[in-house]
């Protein structure tokens, strides 16, 4: 019998920081068991209730430069005085395996991803309903200082201009809604017929 195999797809979440990307993918892992993070090597260190490994790669700045040099990450990008990579063997391997894989990068990542050809990649990018609500949310989560807030703040208006070069936008007023619109975004493109490796076959199956 012939069966019906698809293309794994690289799904992109950007937004500015504050604006829900990672509250948003948590949601998809959560409630889609098809999907799996790409987990990030970085050069920050470990917030409280992150574990190693599942949220982000802890490494020093030194190993994480010899990483870019020897071509180990698929991206990767400098931000607020920080280095994030995605290492390139492990989403290789899971998209050969026909496996979708979940981004939570920023705009530089994303160009970077974008660059690299035999990929299917969806990108969405995650907006605030408002300045105020994002300063908000960056308040809210107490992880950083008053200083570093309005350092996010001023950061925001220039990843927001990088909007044009995603496919899809979402408005993350409420969580639960824009994360239902996100998993609403996966699901339709997963049924693109151009997502299928074997579609011919399959239809000439059919009318056999």
């Amino acid at each position: 019998m012939e069966k019906l195999y698809r293309r794994g797809i690289l799904f992109v979440l950007s937004s500015p920081s504050g604006a829900g990307k990672s509250s948003i993918a948590k949601f998809i892992l959560n409630n889609d068991k098809s999907i799996c993070l790409s987990v990030s090597s970085t050069t920050r260190n470990k917030r409280k209730g992150e574990v190693k490994g599942k949220d982000y790669h802890y490494i020093s700045i030194s190993e994480f430069k010899n990483k870019i040099n020897e071509g180990f990450f698929l991206e990767w990008a400098k931000v607020f005085d920080n280095y994030y990579g995605t290492p390139r063997n492990i989403v290789e391997d899971r998209i050969s395996k026909g496996l979708d894989v979940l981004f939570d990068i920023d705009w530089q990542g994303t160009q970077q991803l974008s660059g690299n050809e035999g990929f299917d990649i969806v990108s969405i990018f995650i907006l605030p309903p408002s300045k105020k609500e994002l300063e908000k949310r960056l308040n809210n989560r107490a992880q950083d200082t008053a200083f570093e807030v309005n350092k996010r703040m001023h950061q925001a208006s220039d990843e927001i201009s990088h909007y044009m070069e995603y496919s899809y936008i979402i408005i993350n007023n409420d969580l639960e809604k824009a994360s239902r619109e996100v998993l609403s975004i996966i699901n339709a493109e997963r049924l693109k017929r151009k997502r299928y490796i074997n579609l011919n076959n399959f239809v000439k199956f059919l009318r056999s």
